[in-house]
């Protein structure tokens, strides 16, 4: 039986590796604390920007997700949106099978009777946009959903489609199209059923 071998509490090696490793924990602690306090007070020092709202715009990301935008036109409701999503806050019928018209580009068949999703449950994840293969369902760039009922904050796009709209107006938008420029073209643009543009429109600094 080989007997195993302990170092000595006098070992000079010993405790000249045990100094070692405790002077380089305190210099990975002073570094770390270093490259964050680089980070804090360079920001600490930066001119602040502030943004007026709702007076001025906010500028948001080409991939920004707000309230949807449905093109109620081209869904096939085949379902794999709400088949992606993990909380499973969209909901759709059909009265028949669909599929696009590729003479046209709209969906043809039966008749969608309704694509609505539930805000009170919806996360944002955009994953609902990626798996549409008729690209019907966008991340728009509204914010706000504010409502007075549970049930507001469900929104029938189907029913939004035959207005003429690809996704909801906003209360605040409501109110304060007539004193705001920017939130009476914002009005006009949902209006109009115009797509919310996915470049970039941050300024630059």
């Amino acid at each position: 039986m080989i007997a195993k071998q302990t170092a000595s509490p006098n070992d000079p090696v010993a405790a000249a590796s045990a100094a070692e490793g405790y002077f380089r924990n305190i210099y990975l602690t002073l570094k770390s604390i270093a490259i964050g306090m680089k980070i804090t007070l360079r920001y600490c020092f930066s001119r602040s920007i502030t943004i007026h709202y709702p007076f001025e715009r906010l500028a948001f990301s080409p991939r920004y997700r707000g309230i949807h935008e449905f093109e109620a036109d081209k869904c096939i409701a085949c379902d794999q949106c709400a088949k992606a999503c993990p909380v499973d806050c969209i909901y759709i019928d059909k009265s028949a099978p669909r599929k696009i018209d590729k003479a046209s580009g709209k969906a043809v068949g039966g008749e969608l009777l309704r694509y609505a999703i539930d805000y009170q449950k919806c996360m944002f994840c955009a994953l609902c946009t990626e798996p549409c293969p008729t690209t019907c369902i966008h991340m728009g760039k509204n914010h706000d959903l504010s409502a007075y009922s549970r049930q507001d904050m469900i929104v029938e796009f189907t029913q939004l489609d035959r207005k003429g709209l690809r996704t909801p107006i906003p209360l605040w938008v409501e109110r304060n199209a007539g004193s705001i420029p920017w939130v009476k073209a914002e009005k006009e643009r949902l209006e109009r059923g115009e797509l919310a543009t996915t470049e970039a429109d941050i300024p630059a600094l």
